[in-house]
């Protein structure tokens, strides 16, 4: 499938009627309204599964893109498992959570304990623990991986209707870590906890020109560190994580937990800002100046270091309607994609509208992730949607464009965003590719946990 407007879709700002039920974005209609149940235990989670002859997708807070959660046919069923959630078992050292938990509830529930996961978040936590394990939600810093991979076990309703439990121990648990809805539908997921460490975030601008030595020392140096690259302006905004020292640490529990602002800004990229703020708002029209996409790129101006735990300094995503494209590259090659970037950008200075965004984690496990086997640097591009559910041209052929660079870079896709199927050799991407097929011929071999495009997708 080439790019297309639906690769790219429109917007809908119609009133809905409830007859359908739209994907987060609201760009895709994933089927009818009658055509959904929200099972709240396991038991109707089964009967859900067995109690039609269609097919089955799962949703939760819907925000992939629309081709993952849609139905495909008259008869197909949508199950919403955002009532099946909350905390079912705690141990010293794991958490087992409903699959429908919002990782924010996640999140919270470990962190009253003293406890957090060993992944870093992403930075959208009203996504369900379920479809971060489907899509293979990340955050950043070379020393953790994906939320799949704090998963110590994984317990599944099949197609079949019967109940499997999947430990690390168990030759499937690698598929299931990453399995694009097409495996079973997740119930409960057991996580790996540890203490939930409080950290110092320096936040600074440098210039780019040596962007991809910097990337890897900033990952090398820090135990997370993410950064956003203004190409037009030469420079990249990063903040660098470490663990707070104790007087830091002592202010941050001496004001409640929470996140403790350190005085001092810069105005070092504030031109950056303002050139991506200009043109952000000729492509939206959004006439309130505190609109969404305006807030995403104006916290960057007169910036503060801040202290607090993991998810206070970086689960701080707006989320606002957008086309949201992230290509995965070997942490070994960032230095020349970042050149192939730059020399690309020089040529067609594309029209952009937001910075891209950088993140690096280490290898994961999973056979479908993007960092499989490897470290990783994820290259991600924002266009946010006009007022009237647009998108400008320009931000379209940009991503288009930047998307094609990288994939003949052999860069992974993000399984959640957006992405052309027809630039990828998905077997040539994924060692494993074939043993993740196998996986899902066992588990279900009917192909009931599927839709039109992991029909494309998987064959």
């Amino acid at each position: 499938m080439s790019v297309t407007a639906s690769a790219h879709p429109r917007r809908s700002t119609e009133l809905d009627d409830g007859t359908e039920v739209w994907n987060w974005a609201g760009n895709a209609v994933l089927g009818r309204s009658s055509a959904v149940v929200s099972p709240g235990t396991e038991e109707e989670l089964r009967a859900a599964v067995t109690s039609t002859t269609g097919r089955v997708r799962l949703v939760g807070s819907r925000m992939s893109a629309g081709r993952m959660l849609q139905l495909s046919a008259e008869g197909d069923r949508l199950v919403d498992t955002s009532r099946l959630r909350g905390l079912l078992a705690s141990g010293p050292d794991s958490a087992t959570f409903a699959g429908g938990t919002a990782l924010q509830e996640v999140y919270d529930v470990l962190a009253a304990t003293g406890r957090a996961l060993p992944s870093s978040p992403g930075v959208i936590a009203s996504q369900t623990l379920a479809g971060a394990l489907a899509t293979g939600t990340h955050g950043q810093g070379l020393r953790q991986s994906s939320v799949a991979d704090a998963v110590l076990s994984v317990r599944t309703v099949l197609a079949d209707g019967s109940v499997a439990e999947f430990d690390r121990g168990h030759p499937a648990f690698p598929a299931v870590q990453l399995g694009l809805g097409v495996l079973g539908a997740v119930s409960a997921v057991t996580l790996r906890t540890v203490a939930n460490t409080v950290y110092t975030c320096r936040k600074d601008v440098a210039g780019a020109g040596d962007l991809g030595a910097l990337l890897t020392r900033w990952n090398r140096d820090n135990a997370l560190s993410k950064a956003w690259w203004f190409p037009g302006e030469d420079v990249v905004h990063v903040w660098n994580a470490q663990e707070a020292d104790t007087a830091a640490a002592l202010a941050h529990r001496a004001g409640g937990g929470r996140l403790v602002e350190h005085p001092g800004t810069s105005d070092a990229v504030n031109r950056a800002v303002d050139a991506a703020l200009s043109t952000m708002r000729g492509d939206t029209r959004i006439s309130d100046a505190q609109g969404k996409p305006y807030r995403t790129v104006n916290r960057f101006k007169d910036f503060s270091d801040v202290t607090g735990d993991v998810y206070q300094v970086f689960c701080r995503g707006i989320a606002t309607p957008q086309i949201n494209v992230e290509v995965a590259v070997p942490l070994d090659r960032v230095d020349h994609v970042v050149a192939v970037l730059r020399e690309w950008h020089a040529r067609t200075n594309p029209h952009m509208h937001y910075p891209i965004i950088l993140r690096c984690t280490g290898p994961s496990t999973a056979w479908l992730s993007p960092a499989h086997g490897r470290e990783t640097c994820y290259f991600g591009f924002v266009v946010y949607y006009a007022e009237d559910g647009t998108l400008s041209a320009g931000g379209m052929d940009f991503l288009r464009s930047v998307e094609e660079v990288l994939a003949a870079e052999g860069a992974r896709p993000h399984w959640g965003k957006y992405f052309d199927e027809a630039l990828y050799d998905w077997p040539a991407l994924y060692p494993r590719w074939d043993d993740f097929r196998g996986v899902r011929e066992e588990l279900d071999p009917q192909h009931r946990f599927a839709n039109a495009f992991t029909d494309r997708l998987l064959g």
